[in-house]
């Protein structure tokens, strides 16, 4: 929608015809003028890359002894180098709740408790979520989940899910598995008419109505246990409703022209996460949403790069081919987010700025090694979040992860009072 016109707007009168002045500064004018030929502060945006079954912590992990920015550049992460000015690693954050040895994803952004009030699985929102319910108001996607495209995604090292995100009432969102899904997500147009369209959603409207209505009938005279089951179902039909009227918004709004071209049908390993980095890119630039998570693949990266040992074999790494194959796994995660760092600064913003300037960028996982959850892999990276960058950070030991998401996100101005188990912000990360 176009922003009204300003009030003091002067206007040229003739016969029939009212037209509209520029801004001149020679009426007296000169705060509207300016504003009028300002740029637009280019929005906040939030990634989250999740990768799983941990790292190789011999090799991964600068020494603890070594704090602040004079620190040794281990070999899992040499790649990174030339961006050592630009991210930061802080080690000892620990999701405490979190014991699953395979789950490096599930619990990661949540921080929850999966066995509270007697549950065998619970999650809670996730913190892209929480980004997504304020900057997804703005654009066509509130957030966009990628999956990656390894046979069997929940034994990858990710655990159950599908995908890193999870929502309000801590249920798995869907996401995306391929590049080539992402990119018509993203770029290819709608051919139906938008009267076609229109009606379809009405439709859909008529339908969940008269679902609706019927729900409600059943709710008298039911179980106390049923009615907290049918309230969920109620908490589904609103979500859905939220969809529909954010579908008849972007009706008329045009898909943007991709910036790249489209990616081939099936990129394996090191091959997708390339093409997928480039395609989030693209998400960001055309402003198409501000919120992306990645669960990257690992059996399929592993076979990209010659690698004959099993992921999970791998996790479980012991001097030998394991160790070798979880090191070479180390590097090749380090050099594409090397890659994916020298593109987010090459994109420039509207005003003359990077992309980088204005990206909250999170790579990490909820495992360290093999089975152990303490001590989660995080480096923080962009100048979305004001964060402090350059450093190998050591926190107290057992701080809890979800004190940097919430950190984070009031970074990028999400104002919420706490997210899982945080106990305060994480003023150490803070620039």
């Amino acid at each position: 929608m176009k922003e009204p016109m300003n009030s003091r707007r002067q206007f040229l009168r003739s016969g029939s015809a009212l037209i509209a002045l520029p801004f001149l500064e020679s009426f007296g004018f000169r705060r509207f003028a300016s504003a009028a030929n300002k740029t637009p502060a280019p929005p906040k945006r939030m990634v989250f890359l999740g990768m799983g079954y941990g790292v190789t912590e011999e090799s991964w992990f600068p020494s603890e002894d070594q704090p602040g920015p004079d620190y040794e550049l281990p070999p899992g992460l040499r790649a990174l180098e030339r961006h050592r000015a630009d991210f930061t690693i802080v080690q000892r954050l620990t999701n405490r709740w979190s014991r699953e040895g395979h789950a490096g994803s599930t619990f990661w952004l949540t921080g929850a408790n999966q066995f509270e009030g007697g549950a065998t699985f619970r999650n809670t929102i996730s913190a892209d979520q929480v980004a997504a319910a304020q900057f997804g108001r703005f654009t066509r996607f509130p957030s966009i989940q990628l999956n990656g495209a390894d046979p069997d995604m929940g034994q990858a090292g990710h655990g159950p899910g599908l995908s890193m995100a999870w929502d309000r009432r801590g249920k798995p969102v869907a996401g995306l598995n391929s590049p080539l899904a992402l990119f018509h997500r993203l770029f290819s147009p709608d051919n139906t008419p938008l009267k076609e369209r229109r009606q379809l959603l009405e439709q859909k409207r008529s339908v969940l109505d008269a679902v609706l209505a019927d729900a409600r009938d059943l709710q008298r005279g039911l179980a106390t246990r049923d009615v907290k089951k049918l309230d969920e179902y109620f908490d589904s039909i609103r979500d859905i409703e939220t969809r529909l009227v954010r579908d008849e918004d972007w009706q008329s709004v045009p898909i943007p022209k991709a910036p790249i071209a489209a990616p081939p049908a099936s990129p394996v390993g090191r091959a997708e996460i390339e093409v997928m980095y480039d395609l989030m890119i693209a998400a960001m630039q055309t402003d198409s949403t501000r919120v992306l998570t990645y669960r990257q693949p690992i059996s399929t990266l592993l076979t990209s790069l010659g690698i004959q040992v099993a992921a999970h074999d791998m996790s479980h790494y012991t001097p030998g081919e394991r160790k070798d194959a979880s090191q070479r796994r180390d590097v090749a995660l380090s050099e594409l987010l090397a890659g994916f760092l020298d593109r987010l600064k090459a994109t420039e913003e509207a005003d003359g700025s990077s992309l980088f300037d204005h990206v909250s960028l999170v790579f990490g996982s909820n495992l360290r090694t093999v089975h152990q959850t303490e001590n989660c892999p995080t480096i923080l990276s962009g100048r979305g979040a004001g964060v402090k960058l350059g450093h190998n950070l050591v926190m107290p030991k057992d701080t809890p992860l979800c004190n940097a998401w919430l950190t984070l996100l009031h970074g990028v101005g999400v104002q919420v009072n706490r997210h899982g188990d945080s106990t305060g912000l994480l003023k150490e990360i803070i620039a």
